[in-house]
């Protein structure tokens, strides 16, 4: 632990896993000093539209899936006003202070009912003229501002203690494009340049800026994907032994079992802190590198914001 509170910047890649490629430098560079691993989802419904497969991941990353009902709306608006809705973050994680960015209305919508502040992000990238670089530039400190840090340096007050910033779908980039996700991934990419950049070891940034990349896979069938399974060697090779052998951690919730886990196409977490979080053997940001080396394997996708808030002193232990 930091000895003083951390700082956290979320940076989720939604659906855009795929398109991950050898030149995404920043992304592999990041994977290879930071801790990284699998967040695992539960299965998509059945007949789920995009819109609500965002809402509903988005709301497994921050534990608040309970708050759902099976249409992707919060429960508690088809009961009566009596019914209460989960509590929202800053009650959940000690008065944090925590926005979300992101320029699809459902999930910012979602984000507003869980207590979040929202902003649109294009709103901070600036016009569609604007430059790219100068874009990235220009969100880089944005972002780094919302969190208290100005020039390098950190500010006595911050206006949050959490930033999460939604990009996926094509919807956050004010360019042209004909393909949208790719260029979502580029300006992902060169994002975190930016950011690392500025937050690296020594610097007051680096020091008290707790970094996560979060990149999922967006739609997928229900139907086993071999390729990306998080399974471990002794099930894929003979499912029948599975029975004499303890249960994977991320298939329980306390001393139960999880009923709907899906065992593939799983997000892919990596988080860096200057001497704060452990490095790992990953050497690029890709499914079979964590599989092979992570420091994490696999956890429940609804644990994530418990160990963030841990590092921003807003829980009191992992897991709380």
């Amino acid at each position: 632990m930091a000895d003083k509170p951390s700082r956290g910047l979320i940076i989720y890649g939604d659906g855009l896993a795929r398109l991950i490629q050898p030149s995404h430098t920043h992304l592999h560079s990041l994977a290879s000093i930071a801790n990284c691993g699998f967040l695992s989802l539960p299965n998509s419904p059945p007949s789920e539209s995009e819109d609500d497969r965002i809402v509903r991941e988005f709301a497994v990353l921050v534990d608040a899936f309970e708050a759902l009902n099976k249409n992707g709306q919060f429960a508690s608006e088809s009961k009566s006003q009596e019914s209460s809705l989960i509590p929202s973050i800053s009650e959940r994680f000690m008065g944090m202070k925590a926005a979300v960015l992101s320029n699809n209305s459902s999930l910012k919508s979602f984000g507003e009912k869980f207590g979040f502040d929202v902003l649109n992000v294009n709103g901070l990238l600036g016009n569609s003229n604007t430059p790219p670089g100068s874009s990235v530039d220009s969100l880089t400190s944005e972002l780094l501002s919302l969190l208290g840090f100005q020039e390098g340096k950190i500010m006595e007050s911050n206006q949050f203690d959490l930033v999460i910033f939604h990009v996926g779908s094509g919807e956050n980039l004010n360019v042209e494009s004909s393909d949208a996700a790719a260029s979502d991934v580029e300006f992902m990419n060169a994002l975190l340049g930016a950011i690392m950049s500025i937050a690296t070891p020594g610097t007051e940034v680096g020091s008290r800026l707790l970094l996560s990349l979060v990149m999922s896979y967006g739609y997928v069938s229900n139907a086993d994907d071999p390729g990306l399974s998080i399974l471990s060697t002794k099930d894929e090779k003979n499912p029948h032994l599975s029975v004499l052998f303890p249960k994977q951690s991320y298939t329980m919730r306390g001393e139960n079992p999880r009923n709907d886990v899906r065992h593939h196409s799983p997000m892919l977490f990596a988080q860096y802190q200057y001497a704060v979080t452990r490095k790992d053997m990953v050497e690029t940001f890709s499914f079979e590198d964590f599989k092979e080396r992570s420091g994490n394997l696999s956890i429940p996708a609804d644990r994530m914001l418990h160990e963030v808030a841990f590092k921003l002193w807003k829980a009191p232990k992992y897991g709380a």
